[in-house]
């Protein structure tokens, strides 16, 4: 029986990017599938999570430090490069996430597209929030990058990234990544990927509730 999960997620993210990489072999180790859902996570915090904005004021505090150190420890231990933050961070994150839009009913599309958006971003420091930007990465992952450009200023791309961003609140997503296994067994982050295994391991008859 294979296991439906949902990752609702935004390519600003840093802890989504390790979550985009670990994630995957662990739904293929336990026999579950990813539907990516992208959204808006600025849309999601102005909403129900703003108290992330005055965590973001205070960036030489004890708190801050140790996020450093424990984002380059996941990463190395993930084998993801992390060259963070970059100029560009906190980096607005709306035209490539409707882009991400156009792309999400072709599921290998969207997480090929994501895999190299992670990587410009987090690996190269590159702009996601430039439209030429991102012609290139896409271009460079072997799509028509003018053409999903174009798409993506669409009225159908910027309503189906409100859809989506309005679906993770009302089912109780406050950030990014925002995971359901089987449905509305919500877990967020990276860190929590242990419990999605045992979650999947539940539902599957495999583990004790």
């Amino acid at each position: 029986m294979t296991t439906p999960i949902e990752f609702f997620f935004d390519l600003s993210s840093p802890w989504t990017c390790l979550a985009f990489h670990n994630i995957r072999p662990l739904a293929a180790e336990e026999g579950a599938s990813i539907t990516w859902r992208p959204i808006l996570v600025g849309g999601v915090f102005n909403a129900v999570n703003q108290s992330v904005y005055a965590s973001r004021e205070d960036a030489t505090g004890p708190k801050a430090r140790h996020f450093g150190k424990s984002l380059k420890d996941w990463a190395a231990w993930s084998g993801v490069p992390m060259n963070f933050p970059s100029p560009h961070h906190p980096v607005r994150s709306v035209h490539a996430m409707r882009l991400c839009c156009v792309l999400e009913d072709d599921q290998p599309a969207l997480e090929r597209f994501a895999e190299a958006a992670f990587a410009a971003y987090f690996g190269d420091q590159r702009n996601l929030d430039d439209p030429e930007v991102l012609r290139a990465i896409a271009d460079e992952a072997g799509f028509h990058g003018a053409a999903l450009i174009a798409q993506s200023q669409s009225d159908a791309a910027k309503a189906r990234l409100r859809a989506n961003t309005d679906e993770v609140i009302e089912r109780g997503g406050f950030g990014s990544p925002s995971i359901f296994v089987g449905g509305d067994d919500l877990y967020f982050g990276n860190d929590e990927l242990p419990l999605v295994r045992r979650a999947i391991r539940v539902a599957q008859g495999r583990a004790e509730a």
